[in-house]
């Protein structure tokens, strides 16, 4: 599975073409707060909602969660590389690690 770092994620918000990003944790955890324009997928949720919300299966895709040692993020990104997305990648120090550096955050 590939791996994208803080300061590459940061560039490429900033970018031209900004990935999708997706919080793997249940929905309280995302309404507390989230990465800026992230949707919520819980684990248990990936077949149901992201036909709807993911429609492009060519389109960049971030997938984090709590911090480097949850386990949801890699459970997402699998299931959505078996439903045939192409440019999946986790994020693997999810919104600790994000809060930790300062960096932008939103709430719902």
């Amino acid at each position: 599975m590939k791996t994208i770092n803080r300061e590459d994620l940061a560039a490429h918000l900033e970018g031209q073409e900004q990935p999708i990003l997706i919080e793997a944790l249940p929905e309280k955890y995302f309404r507390q707060w989230h990465l800026p324009n992230a949707v919520n997928i819980n684990h248990d949720q990936v077949r149901q909602l992201a036909p709807e919300l993911l429609p492009n299966k060519q389109a960049m895709i971030v997938v984090y969660c709590a911090s480097a040692t949850c386990r949801n993020s890699d459970m997402v990104a699998n299931q959505l590389e078996a439903m045939g997305y192409t440019d999946v990648a986790i994020y693997k120090g999810g919104k600790a690690e994000w809060e930790e550096a300062q960096l932008p955050v939103a709430t719902t």
